[in-house]
């Protein structure tokens, strides 16, 4: 049977399944949607990555958020076969040596997590082992990384889950080696089984003892590897990648790849107001969820300091007068001065705080779904915008702060859009649709990763990445931003990644921070054009295809 012949067969299988789990609740026709897909990645890796990358727009939200999030619950239940390595707290002092397990002679791209703040879900513990999974099937669909140099990483360090801890089902972990020849049905396991960590999750030193151990290992044996943290505790994660950005080349995309896309997205909304980007200082911003505004001080710093955000927790109102404020937090405290808004106390509502402030963005990083209620957008009809931008960026769908329906609806079809996860288009009274942008990080990680890979980055700067967000924001025509469409298509991730990787590979080399790769100086990255690197970016991708079994003579 031909490669195209298994193509068609399986695309008739998934559509299949479409039409025989009509009527069913969505949660159970994303699983099965899921099912389907790891099993083919199961039996064959080579047509599962091309499955995914010619049908990256309709296959993304199943590999990706919404519905890992959803296997991540059930990740017990569903769980066939080990993918990835596990390390446990009760590893520590053979983390070194068990590194060296692991098959592949070289790994490009690592993603661990600890599994204590899985998107908007809470902490999964070892369940989490889905996401670096699902990031990974991104990076190689939208990045082209080779697909035996990706390694998924669970810390386990125990879980503060009580229904976790008393799940039989959860009881194991397994220390795994797993190794997938492409194109042949056989797989190499080297593992030990061991008991799952039924403990409260590690604190302080101890828990840092552990990713310490963790990262000096990986370093050791792969020095080139990028390492993405994901879906750590907030207070973890800006603590690790503090400790660790200047040592490793790393980054947490929860912090920066979040504030990134959201950069690019504000860029893009004051576009769509017909102002030129330099007004961005003139924008009021309306933050809520504080957890993850310290990843988001860079855009701040493009403006008038931090004089245009407000930002509220679940306490409201964020102001000088809030004690025991995290430091990185206390820089966006609204004070006293000509530049503040009248009659806003400490712990202001939200509702009070869009009326008074009459904001230009208002900014969702709470994970608290539906916390924009009918009140909050009909206040945002008041907003100072002529389009009103909305941007609801937290994952999974049932986490979005609104949906575009509300928006248009309270709104105005004159509003902009933006989420997290995937939503619908939305038909609107004159017949226009009401884009729907979805507002993921999918659209700079990928990027992110290769770029600095390509490159051979020491570290992951902020200049790099904000290159990314600069990439990613001038993607868009000035038509299509006319039109509130803020982020391009996910159909052309594998082009968007190659710009932003060139954009960031680039910026890497203007840093000094360069060492290049086998078949590339720096000093020929430095005299590349912009189209050449991007070219050069583009041919380095990976892409799935059947190698011959015998040599051509």
């Amino acid at each position: 049977m031909s490669f195209e012949q298994q193509y068609e067969r399986f695309i008739n299988s998934y559509h299949s399944l479409e039409h025989n789990t009509q009527g069913e609740p969505d949660s159970v026709v994303s699983l099965a949607k899921w099912r389907i897909l790891n099993r083919l990645h199961d039996r064959n890796e080579t047509l599962y990555y091309r499955v995914l990358i010619d049908n990256i727009k309709d296959f993304a939200p199943i590999i990706y958020t919404p519905t890992v999030g959803l296997v991540c619950e059930n990740y017990s239940g569903l769980f066939r076969r080990p993918r990835g390595m596990y390390f446990s707290a009760k590893d520590k002092g053979e983390m070194m040596s068990m590194i060296y397990n692991w098959p592949a002679e070289k790994v490009d791209m690592i993603v661990v997590t600890d599994g204590s703040r899985i998107l908007g879900l809470g902490d999964l513990g070892v369940q989490g082992i889905g996401i670096p999974i699902g990031k990974l099937d991104v990076y190689v669909a939208a990045a082209g990384i080779n697909p035996q140099k990706v390694l998924p990483i669970m810390l386990d360090v125990g879980t503060n889950n009580e229904e976790l801890l008393e799940d039989k089902l959860c009881a194991f972990v397994t220390s795994t080696v797993e190794h997938t020849q492409i194109n042949v049905k056989f797989y190499s396991f080297f593992f030990r089984r061991k008991k799952r960590l039924r403990q409260p999750r590690l604190e302080g030193e101890e828990y840092l003892a552990v990713v310490d151990e963790f990262m000096e290992a990986v370093h050791a044996r792969w020095p080139k590897a990028i390492v993405q943290f994901e879906d750590f505790q907030m207070k973890w994660a800006f603590e690790t990648l503090q400790r660790y950005r200047s040592r490793f080349c790393m980054f947490n995309d929860d912090v920066q790849g979040t504030a990134g896309v959201a950069l690019a997205g504000l860029l893009g909304a004051v576009r769509a107001q017909g102002r030129p980007l330099a007004d961005f200082t003139k924008q009021k911003i309306v933050v809520v969820g504080a957890g993850r505004m310290p990843g988001t001080h860079k855009i701040g710093e493009l403006g008038e300091g931090h004089n245009q955000f407000w930002v509220l927790d679940k306490d409201g109102l964020i102001t000088k007068s809030r004690k025991d404020l995290d430091p990185a937090v206390a820089r966006f405290a609204r004070g006293y001065g000509p530049e503040e808004v009248e009659d806003l106390h400490e712990g202001a509502s939200l509702v009070e705080v869009v009326k008074k402030v009459k904001p230009h963005v208002l900014l969702g990083l709470s994970g608290v779904g539906g916390i924009f209620n009918e009140e909050v957008l009909k206040a945002m009809k008041e907003s100072d915008s002529p389009c009103p931008a909305i941007f609801a960026m937290s994952n999974p769908t049932t986490k979005a702060e609104c949906t575009p329906e509300d928006v248009f609806k309270h709104v105005g079809e004159n509003a902009v859009f933006a989420s997290g996860s995937p939503f619908s288009n939305v038909t609107l009274s004159n017949g226009r649709k009401g884009y729907a942008n979805q507002a993921n990080n999918m659209y700079l990680f990928p990027g992110i990763g290769l770029g600095a890979l390509l490159s051979g980055a020491r570290h992951i700067s902020d200049g790099m990445l904000h290159a990314a967000a600069e990439c990613l924001a001038s993607y868009i025509t000035d038509d299509a931003i006319r039109k509130g469409i803020l982020f391009p298509s996910i159909s052309s991730i594998r082009h968007i990644t190659a710009r932003v990787g060139a954009a960031v590979a680039r910026a890497a080399v203007d840093e000094d921070l360069a060492e290049g790769c086998p078949d590339l100086d720096p000093r020929d990255l430095r005299s590349m054009s912009e189209s050449d690197t991007v070219d050069y970016v583009a041919r380095k991708m990976w892409y799935p295809v059947y190698s011959p079994l015998v040599n051509d003579k």
